[in-house]
């Protein structure tokens, strides 16, 4: 479990990197999106990767890389707006949006090395496409959850599925060699 805290490290690095860098570029532009946007968006990616598997042909020449970097970056936005709430117009600053990343990131890293200790690390003996396939079927939960009203009877609430995701990217991206 030590290396895969290591590794899981390593990715969410590139992860926030990007975000930060992003973040300089566009500011917290995201702040105003709604969480089924966010969930639409983390779903095209996860299409997106779900096509790269199964095609032959690409015709944009990009791998599945930035497609599960893009989920776990967007997750985090979406977990961010679950304890802040949608903004009426950016409001956060770099250094705020970087430290709420990083809190959020260490809950969802916790999550991950409790269940990775119940599991045994199961997740090392999968397919990316089956990661790839748990990202959807979360994604779709998350759907019907927001259809209801973010109401459910006995299931998990829309923040353990948005962590879920950012743990099945984060292992796919591991699988891929990124971490």
């Amino acid at each position: 479990m030590q290396e895969t805290s290591k590794q899981y490290d390593a990715v969410i690095k590139i992860c926030q990197d990007l975000f930060e860098k992003k973040m300089q570029d566009y500011g917290c532009a995201w702040r105003i999106l709604r969480l089924p946007s966010l969930t639409d968006q983390i779903f095209i990616k996860a299409q997106r990767i779900r096509g790269l598997q199964e095609n032959d042909v690409r015709k944009v020449d990009e791998d599945e890389i930035p497609e599960f970097i893009g989920i776990i970056n967007y997750a985090i936005m979406a977990l961010i707006q679950l304890e802040l709430g949608i903004a009426d117009q950016p409001d956060l600053q770099p250094e705020k949006a970087k430290e709420l990343y990083e809190k959020h990131i260490a809950i969802t890293k916790n999550l991950m090395m409790d269940k990775n200790h119940d599991y045994g690390e199961a997740w090392r003996d999968m397919r990316v496409s089956s990661l790839t396939d748990l990202i959807l079927q979360k994604l779709l939960r998350v759907k019907q959850i927001e259809d209801n009203k973010g109401k459910t009877l006995v299931s998990e609430g829309i923040d353990a599925n948005y962590q879920d995701m950012i743990n099945y990217a984060v292992f796919a991206l591991i699988h891929l060699k990124l971490g």
